[in-house]
């Protein structure tokens, strides 16, 4: 038996009182991590990255019980749960997320521009706090004139993607690494359309949140990023 079959093997003894489980620690403990979310980092935690791949299929198995896909982007190693669309009762995500704010749409559709205009470089996209201060100035409504408010605006912008793990920190105070994750949090299949969905944000089109043919790639693919 190899060390990747000896992950899935039916484990001997119990490893909590009342447990009928049959995955290791290990493989419980990926298991957890998926769950927590918002996605795991293969360049981080290389070796549950790892144990994922030698038993995608038990995992994937595992997940499709409880209404949940396993999506894994091989090159930028992120793997995350995608909810199921099925139309019957009891089949709605177990923890679903609110919804993101129209700030908080607009600066993840702008982090994924420059994530995707910083793919091949090598190196990891990075923002400073003031530059994505200075996009959202670029999205800023006419009536909007506190100062104070829009800067406390921003920052729990920020802070939200943050919390997503979307935005996460450098050795730089004030400085910012582009999550790589955000590419599947935002799998736009035409990247060229997220200008279109930005402008269709700043007029406060309501066909953005349709599902038309216009507006599928985004409606369709990211049910979670609409405004509130």
């Amino acid at each position: 038996m190899t060390k990747s079959d000896s992950y899935a093997a039916p484990i001997t003894e119990p490893l909590f009182d009342g447990d009928t489980g049959t995955f290791t620690l290990p493989l419980r403990q990926l298991l957890v991590k998926l769950l927590r979310g918002p996605y795991l980092d293969g360049s981080v935690d290389a070796a549950a990255w790892q144990l994922l791949l030698d038993q995608q299929q038990c995992i994937s198995d595992y997940f499709a019980e409880i209404f949940l896909a396993l999506s894994l982007d091989m090159d930028r190693k992120i793997a995350m749960l995608t909810p199921v669309q099925i139309e019957q009762v009891h089949t709605s995500p177990i923890a679903p997320r609110r919804p993101l704010k129209r700030d908080e749409t607009l600066l993840a559709l702008r982090l994924r521009l420059l994530l995707e205009q910083h793919s091949g470089s090598g190196s990891d996209a990075v923002i400073s706090r003031a530059g994505m201060h200075e996009v959202l100035a670029e999205h800023r409504q006419a009536t909007d004139r506190d100062d104070k408010r829009f800067a406390e605006s921003c920052d729990a912008a920020i802070t939200r993607l943050q919390a997503l793990r979307l935005l996460t920190g450098t050795e730089l105070e004030n400085e910012f690494r582009i999550s790589p994750a955000l590419a599947m949090a935002l799998p736009i299949t035409n990247i060229q359309d997220i200008p279109r969905y930005i402008a269709a944000i700043d007029a406060n089109d309501p066909a953005f949140n349709l599902s038309g043919d216009d507006t599928e790639g985004l409606a369709e693919q990211t049910p979670e990023l609409v405004q509130e």
